[in-house]
């Protein structure tokens, strides 16, 4: 039975993702504090960002657990499809 290839998240892409998320909003949230507008809409602009951020974490959330779900079951199959065959004997003669 083999494996399938684990690729970790290497130090460098989790620090690139973090930051690269960190810096973009930022952006936003300095964009919407700057813009010329009053109360009401920075508020509504505010709001929108947040629930764009906790939308795009709850997606990502469930992206990765269909993929494990994906995976498991999957692992599951081959584990059958394995024990299947080192349990058949092709020599076997079966009498009826």
């Amino acid at each position: 039975m083999t494996n399938p290839v684990q690729r970790p998240t290497t130090a460098a892409f989790y620090v690139q993702a973090v930051l690269s998320f960190a810096l973009s909003l930022v952006a936003v949230v300095l964009g919407v504090v700057y813009m010329p507008l009053g109360a009401w809409e920075r508020g509504f602009l505010g709001l929108g960002v947040l629930f764009l951020v906790s939308s795009s974490f709850t997606l990502a959330k469930c992206v990765r657990d269909r993929q494990e779900l994906l995976e498991v079951s999957t692992r599951v199959d081959k584990a059958r499809m394995d024990k299947l065959l080192t349990e058949h004997d092709p020599f076997d003669v079966k009498t009826l």
